[in-house]
């Protein structure tokens, strides 16, 4: 009983120990405020991409300049629960954000690129997991989401 106990309590710390390291890894924008243009995605199920050409799928043009898509994006990334801009801005048509899971803490990164289109603007994006091999669809979850959200905001 009195190693069960011991085996208990060891796992509650390790649990709370990583909980706070998860919320407390430092978010180098040195490291994750990529281009995802040119960004090349992992071999493992834990990222999403959308790109002119080379993602997942392809973001819509949107009728609107690329400052205006660039301000939506930024009001829809930062709206969302335990997300804030780590790098970048609306102005620079470049930001990367990071988003942390409610429970862990665990950091996903989210850079998005604002290109200017024949008809208005369009947007790349690359949202990727920190820690592990699999996101369970997180990823491409959020930018299917960021994406309704614009198409919702800008619909003429």
């Amino acid at each position: 009983m009195k190693i069960l106990s011991i085996v208990v309590l060891a796992v509650l710390v390790g649990a709370v120990a990583g909980g706070i390291w998860f919320r407390r890894v430092p978010d180098d924008p040195a490291i994750w405020h990529v281009d995802p243009l040119s960004a090349v995605k992992p071999d493992s199920p834990n990222a999403a991409l959308i790109r002119p050409e080379g993602g997942d799928g392809v973001a819509p043009v949107y009728d609107t300049t690329p400052p205006a898509l660039a301000a939506a994006i930024d009001t829809i990334a930062l709206a969302e629960p335990r997300t804030r801009r780590i790098a970048g801005s609306p102005e620079d048509l470049w930001m990367t954000y990071v988003q942390r899971s409610a429970l862990w803490g665990f950091p996903d990164y989210i850079s998005v690129r604002v290109l200017p289109a024949e008809q208005g603007a369009t947007w790349a994006a690359f949202s990727r997991a920190r820690f592990g091999y699999s996101d369970m669809g997180v990823n491409a979850a959020r930018l299917a989401r960021w994406q309704a959200a614009l198409a919702a905001r800008l619909a003429p």
